[in-house]
């Protein structure tokens, strides 16, 4: 035939980039175009997704495409383009192009939606009590993709073959399922198992639930399989069970967070605002940290704060039925990855779990609860990795491998930066290992190359061996500098500024560790302006875990024999080892400098008698801040301190605070007061050293781990804002090392410039 005689017809071509793959977005698309009678074709593709509309009505197509898409797709970007191409005679989804490089968003992790969760509680549907029920609107995602773009064969359901009513939902462009991936029912699905290490197999589905449910409620331990990974769960409100998973998992204090049954019993417990109550409810539905309204000690020992969830799974709803309150916490064995496959639970697990409640749909990526406090993450990581931060530059080629700590890796593409899940510490081959997967897989699946690798300067961390069997230029990045640009970053700020950075320890330039720092600058280059004078730290890595050495070695390289005596006063049973401190402080013994905010919150709550051991990471200094949850500001004075010029910056140098405190407790003044006073020495010592600058900016931003501190960021804001300075804070990554990442990638991006 003759092609001048072949038909053609107007025809508008649409690209759509951003979260639109698992999140029900081409049937949204379909049904869009029935409504306006249009005709062509939507699919999948490496790129976004493809739309192809022939007919009269594709502005109005256009208008609700961006004002009505699905409440779990986040559009970033559309292309429109008109052609003329053979006419369709219908609409259709069409199967994915596997082709060329990806642009694609990946879709994270939801809650069950409230539409599942009415069919699941409805005798008469037929997933009723099934576990696995979900929808375009909710489920799993990103923990069961295997490759992308984003089909049920490239996932962990491949295996699952849709029975033929569940197939019937899944090409039904009217249903709720249409082309959902994970979409199963218990004919076809995935069944829960119930499971001992000693007999096995035990029970299926609707039996392994009860069974559950029994020995939770006899005080048993189970390790249960969710989303992400597994959860080790026990009757929150049986003290017993409780302290019996302490023991095994050798958690003595560290706080476990809870899963409520609902909001209504959340708040008979703790406080909970109108912020909190809408991410506690959100599809992300991550651990938000409340205040107590009375000690928990059971569950968070010293603490007025407790981290709490509610049910996000089908399962968990079911489970809830019959509790008010279970413990949930992640199952991991200290120094290894989070669980998440059979094997390795009953191998890891066997000695803390009394039973399993398992299942057959493979998780492919392990991936955490997220934890909010206060408007802050603590980690980032299940409902919002991966998704993308945009930024004002191109920063493709730009990778990131974060810290060694509290391990995130960063990813740049065009004007996005995709941050990996949690990892965790990487001292361990097994979290090294963990590491590795999750960075090739994310890395593939966006298509991503790379030039430029930043790393923290740390000579001794993990990253940068990382780095050297990678391809790409290595850039080494000051562990603060990282901190402040992650801030300036997320508040698309470049401009020249102040940041005030607070943490626990990062590797100073000058070899020293620093952790309380004053510094100017933006992601091309930084001076440092202040810091809190030096101490020695006594014994390194060891006065970390025990920070009375770290008291007392304030003590004696302040006071000298006074400073001994007064250690002996507060540490009576010490004083063969506090001789021992004193000797390596005078002769400069394994006793690096530093200067952090964290070693000095360590340092007073161990001299407060809080806490002298930390049996988890910063648990001195969060129970110092702990006892500010529910203390009612007043305007108490600072204790003394000085600032003196030293190599031409400015040095907070607290000697004398030392004293004052020394002074308060023995004329038995309140250790609430003590704190507050403590409090407010550090917030006037840094709006002192800011004042003292002379730089043409007043912009500062705040950053590192201590700014989870509630009463401490809360009231330097404002005494900073009352000082005329304008506060950027972190919103979208936690002010943590899971942050660094962020920043070490601008950094690096702005060097290659």
């Amino acid at each position: 035939m003759d092609q001048r005689q072949i038909r053609t017809v107007t025809t508008t071509k649409i690209i759509v980039r951003g979260r639109v793959q698992g999140v029900g977005f081409r049937p949204f698309v379909a049904n869009l175009a029935k409504k306006y009678e249009l005709n062509g074709t939507v699919q999948n593709n490496l790129d976004g997704v493809y739309i192809i509309l022939q007919g009269e009505k594709v502005s109005s197509f256009l208008v609700d495409l961006q004002q009505k898409a699905p409440r779990l797709s986040r559009i970033d970007e559309v292309e429109v383009e008109t052609t003329t191409r053979a006419p369709f005679d219908s609409f259709s989804i069409i199967p994915s192009d596997e082709q060329g490089s990806s642009r694609l968003v990946i879709p994270v992790d939801a809650a069950v939606c409230p539409d599942c969760l009415q069919e699941m509680n409805d005798p008469k549907n037929r997933r009723y009590r099934y576990p696995f029920i979900t929808c375009t609107q909710c489920g799993p995602r990103y923990t069961m993709i295997q490759a992308l773009p984003y089909d049920r064969e490239r996932t962990s359901m491949a295996s699952f073959s849709m029975c033929p009513d569940c197939g019937q939902e899944y090409t039904d462009s009217t249903n709720r399922r249409y082309h959902a991936e994970p979409t199963a029912c218990e004919t076809c699905g995935p069944v829960v198992s119930f499971w001992t290490i000693e007999k096995g197999h035990l029970a299926d589905g609707e039996a392994a639930i009860q069974k559950t449910i029994r020995h939770l409620q006899a005080g048993a331990i189970v390790a249960i399989k969710g989303i992400g990974g597994y959860h080790l769960a026990c009757d929150a409100k049986n003290e017993e069970a409780v302290n019996r998973l302490r023991a095994r998992k050798r958690r003595p204090n560290k706080p476990f967070a809870v899963m409520a049954a609902s909001l209504a019993e959340t708040r008979s417990f703790a406080y909970v605002s109108s912020e909190e109550e809408a991410l506690l409810t959100s599809s992300e539905a991550p651990i938000v940290v409340l205040d107590l309204k009375q000690p928990f000690q059971v569950l968070a020992p010293q603490l007025q704060t407790i981290g709490v969830m509610l049910p996000y799974t089908p399962l968990h709803h079911l489970m809830m039925e019959k509790f008010s309150l279970l413990v949930m916490t992640s199952a991991n064995v200290s120094g290894l990855p989070m669980v998440y496959d059979e094997q390795a639970a009953f191998t890891q697990l066997a000695g803390i779990a009394d039973f399993f409640l398992t299942h057959n749909r493979p998780i492919v990526h392990p991936l955490d609860d997220s934890v909010v406090k206060k408007g802050l993450f603590l980690r980032r990581a299940r409902g919002y990795v991966p998704d993308g931060l945009t930024v004002d530059v191109d920063v493709s080629q730009v990778v990131a491998l974060g810290s060694q700590q509290k391990n995130t890796f960063a990813l740049g593409r065009n004007n996005q930066v995709f941050l990996g899940p949690h990892i965790g510490d990487l001292q361990s081959q097994e979290v090294i290992d963990h590491f590795r997967n999750e960075w090739h897989h994310l890395r593939q699946w966006m298509g991503m190359n790379h030039s430029i690798i930043a790393v923290d300067a740390h000579p001794g961390f993990a990253t940068q061996s990382l780095a050297t069997q990678m391809d790409g230029e290595v850039v080494k990045v000051q562990h603060h500098h990282a901190h402040f640009v992650a801030c300036l970053a997320e508040n698309n700020v470049d401009t020249l500024s102040y940041g005030i950075i607070l943490d626990g320890t990062g590797y100073g330039l000058d070899g020293n560790i620093w952790g309380f720092e004053c510094v100017y600058g933006n992601a091309a280059h930084f001076e440092r302006l202040g810091h809190l004078a030096y101490t020695p730290l006594a014994g390194g890595e060891k006065a970390i875990v025990e920070p009375w050495r770290n008291a007392v070695s304030m003590l004696v390289f302040f006071f000298g024999e006074e400073g001994k005596q007064m250690a002996y006063e507060r540490f009576p049973e010490k004083r063969a080892a506090i001789d021992i401190i004193a000797h390596m402080v005078e002769k400069n013994l394994n006793a690096p400098l530093a200067g952090t905010c964290g070693r000095l919150f360590d340092a007073v709550s161990a001299f407060l008698g809080l806490c002298e051991v930390s049996t988890y990471d910063g648990e001195a200094a969060i129970v110092l801040s702990e006892q500010m949850v529910h203390y009612e500001r007043k305007k108490e004075r600072p204790y003394s301190f000085s600032l003196e010029r030293v190599a031409g910056v400015d040095e907070i140098n607290v000697k004398s605070m030392w004293k004052e405190i020394m002074a308060d407790i023995k004329t038995g003044q309140a250790t609430t007061t003590i704190i507050a006073r403590f409090h407010e020495t550090i917030i006037q010592a840094i709006v002192c050293m800011l004042k003292r600058q002379t730089k043409q900016t007043k912009q500062v931003a705040l950053s590192g781990g201590s700014f989870h501190n509630e009463y401490l960021r809360k009231h330097l804001k404002e005494a900073l804002q009352q000082a005329g300075y304008d506060v950027l804070e972190h919103k979208q990554v936690p002010p943590s090392d899971g942050g660094l990442s962020f920043g070490q990638l601008m950094i690096a991006k702005e060097r290659s410039v």
